[in-house]
């Protein structure tokens, strides 16, 4: 619909290109690779070659004598760091890969052993590649399997491990449609266009980091806290980002490799990763294996919900892919029952990538849905409006609001759901079989404390400084247009100034979080600038500045808890080929209903880059696992698929009024909502194509043929 009629400013739901498009296409803008320092030095990360085991030597001497070599540091050598410190938005400590060069221990393949630091990069490359490092191997162990004994429920964020409610074994005996199936995602890589690189460099006992983040708040407190820094001390800087998707939002061994190396040289470091490298230390998303177990009445009203969601994790560090997050507010059950579980492996750490939780949990909840539809005889979209819940399913909150019978409804008449002939196999044109699936989506609507300052010049000009982080979403274009709105100018004169954690605390640019939190504080900084201007007859040749933050309102809002979600409904078109088993997605659309829309261009941009993911994710993606070597098969872009041009076909995103009433903001974000359930709605539009089910990703041209021999 892309109706605005929320919007009470003049820029705030209007189209607008980005600040910084020209600058970007005209190679103006300065990615943290780009940027001159005198002196600069660089380094380079020797990996591990084993899985497990212990460094018996490195043997620093002919690489020492190379030219152009400067220093090798490793875990005889370095300095001392202190990883025991708390993540507070976390609650846990840092993946103990922070801790670099501390000990002998090797936990899996590709942890780093040492790093080569050298006039130029390739000279420490060069060097690098020599380096003689001697281990002490052990057996390792990275079977990913249901029927380990190891296997333990593993607490999530925000969430506890195990929900439930009512008796399952009841209901499902109760049931007269029963449902028992078992779906798996392979593991996924964050692929960003733009390696990981930090410069780091000392000016006397003050560190100054220049970085590729999603928040230099963030970076800069972990640095501080690791090596024993006072915060004031510690400044870090992110100019422009080529993307992240979760991947770039905390420190990791290249930020601390570059720090030591500047500290005992005195001079600036750069480290900026290869594409192999970033297989193992920028983390990854975790495979999973879930079992989902449904039962229903004949009218397809579940009585029985059972979603158990096993990943992995590293033998450093727990992380949970939680699997069943959209499942606990998605659809009510009398039982209703969901665990995380994880097993911890010979790997390196998975993280958040885009969607961490919902992107896998969307498409086995909402594969599994479209085979209760199947079983009951019920259209797939009536089936999940039979199961709409009236409050949180397990919760007993109420939702902020809930509008997803909208984006089902509105997708459905623009997608031409009706004239959909529900029996599978049937379309065909040429050699290909025609198909057509839909899937909900959700992911939260969080927010966290941010602070701003807005300053007034004496030309009417204003410059707003928060240390947000603008990942490729359009955040700067975003901010400057709430800020306009909010001192009721013109766009063009307001200046946004983002990246420098000396700007003061603000949220991390991730969780569909970073717009939303940082749009609160810039609000509330202008709210303070008008009533100081208000009383000052003249703006000074420096101008009035006013800075506050979001603290108290985020604080208030946390103490009305409800249920807030975006909420989505995707829809998918493909063609497959049964005799070579090639599967083509035709076409896309996706409704969503994410609250205000700042800027229709880019929030478009955003949801049709989530849903290419979902493309991508159900076609392509895969990293495949050597048993005995314990690392990855082609660990690079040529040996780890995602969809090019000639794989995405026209897709369409578009929204729905979502109003919330409680909400200052009415912000929800976008940034990972496109990606959930778009893997199901293609996956279920295979089987209506062809009368199979796939339910382990990708579906791979092998897949359709072995499935279709089968039939």
């Amino acid at each position: 619909m892309s109706t605005t009629t929320e919007v009470q400013g003049k820029a705030v739901g209007l189209p607008h290109v980005r600040v910084e498009g020209r600058d970007k296409v005209t190679g103006a803008a300065r990615y943290a690779g780009e940027v001159p320092f005198p002196g600069l030095v660089h380094g380079w990360l020797v990996l591990s070659t084993i899985a497990r085991g212990r460094i018996r030597s490195v043997d620093t001497a002919h690489v020492l004598g190379m030219s152009g070599v400067l220093a090798v540091l490793h875990h005889g050598n370095a300095l001392p760091v202190d990883a025991g410190f708390i993540i507070p938005l976390l609650g846990a400590p840092p993946d103990s890969t922070v801790g670099l060069f501390q000990h002998d221990r090797v936990p899996y393949l590709g942890w780093p052993v040492a790093l080569v630091v050298a006039e130029t990069p390739e000279q420490a490359r060069e060097a690098a590649e020599v380096l003689t490092v001697t281990y002490e191997e052990d057996p390792h162990d990275v079977a990913f399997s249901y029927d380990r004994p190891d296997v333990y429920p593993l607490v999530g964020p925000l969430r506890p491990a195990q929900e439930e409610k009512g008796d399952l074994d009841a209901e499902l005996a109760a049931s007269a449609v029963v449902l028992d199936a078992e779906y798996t995602t392979p593991q996924e890589h964050h692929t960003a266009m733009e390696p990981h690189v930090v410069t780091a460099h000392w000016d006397e006992d003050r560190l100054e980091v220049l970085d590729s983040n999603q928040g230099s708040p963030f970076i800069a407190e972990h640095l501080s806290k690791l090596f024993s820094l006072d915060p004031a001390s510690v400044r870090v800087r992110t100019e422009h980002v080529g993307g992240a998707f979760g991947s770039k939002a905390d420190v990791r061994a290249h930020h601390v490799a570059a720090v030591m190396a500047a500290r005992m040289l005195s001079r600036p470091v750069r480290v900026v990763l290869t594409r192999r490298q970033m297989f193992s230390l920028t983390g990854y998303r975790s495979p999973t294996i879930q079992r989902i177990r449904l039962g229903a009445d004949t009218e397809g009203k579940l009585r029985a919900l059972e979603h158990r969601s096993l990943c992995l994790t590293s033998t450093t560090y727990e992380f949970v892919e939680a699997g069943t997050m959209m499942t606990r507010v998605m659809y009510d059950a009398d039982a209703h029952h969901t665990v995380n579980l994880a097993v911890r492996l010979d790997v390196p750490t998975p993280s958040f990538m885009r969607a961490p939780g919902e992107a896998p949990g969307s498409f086995a909840l909402e594969c599994a849905m479209d085979e209760l539809a199947e079983k009951c005889g019920i259209d797939p979209i009536e089936l999940r409006l039979r199961n709409e819940p009236e409050q949180g399913p397990l919760s007993g909150l109420p939702f902020s609001s809930r509008n997803l019978v909208a984006c089902f409804r509105e997708g459905a008449r623009r997608f031409g759901w009706a004239e959909r002939d529900p029996r599978p196999g049937v379309r065909r044109e040429g050699r290909w079989l025609l198909g057509t699936g839909t899937a909900a989506a959700t992911y939260p609507a969080g927010v966290a404390p941010s602070s701003a300052a807005v300053t007034a010049h004496p030309d009417g000009t204003f410059t707003v400084r928060i240390a947000a982080s603008d990942i490729g979403t359009g955040a700067r274009t975003a901010l400057t247009l709430v800020a306009a709105d909010a001192l009721e100018v013109a766009p063009e004169c307001v200046r946004v100034h983002i990246g420098d954690s000396d700007f003061g605390p603000a949220m991390v640019g991730a969780a569909s979080m970073g717009t939303r939190s940082w749009a609160w504080a810039v609000r509330i900084a202008v709210g303070e600038l008008r009533e100081r201007l208000a009383s000052d007859a003249t703006i000074p040749p420096e101008g009035i500045t006013a800075r506050a933050n979001s603290l108290a309102g985020v604080g208030a809002l946390h103490q009305q808890p409800k249920e807030r979600h975006a909420f989505g409904a995707q829809f998918a078109e493909v063609a497959v080929d049964p005799a070579t088993g090639e599967v083509r997605v035709r076409r896309m659309l996706g409704i969503f209903a994410t609250g205000r829309i700042v800027n229709p261009l880019t929030a478009r941009s955003q949801f049709i880059g989530g849903m290419t993911w979902g493309l991508s994710m159900a076609l392509h993606e895969e990293a495949a696992m050597d048993a005995a070597t314990g690392g990855l098969v082609g660990a690079d872009l040529a040996g780890y698929h995602i969809s090019s041009h000639a794989d995405v076909p026209a897709i369409e995103a578009d929204w729905v009024d979502d109003p919330d009433p409680d909400d200052p903001v009415g912000i929800k974000g976008l940034g990972e909502i496109g990606n959930v359930g778009a893997a199901a709605a293609i996956a279920n539009a295979v089987w209506h194509a062809t009368g199979v089910r796939h339910r382990h990703l990708p579906i791979r041209p092998d897949r359709i043929l072995l499935a279709t021999q089968r039939a």
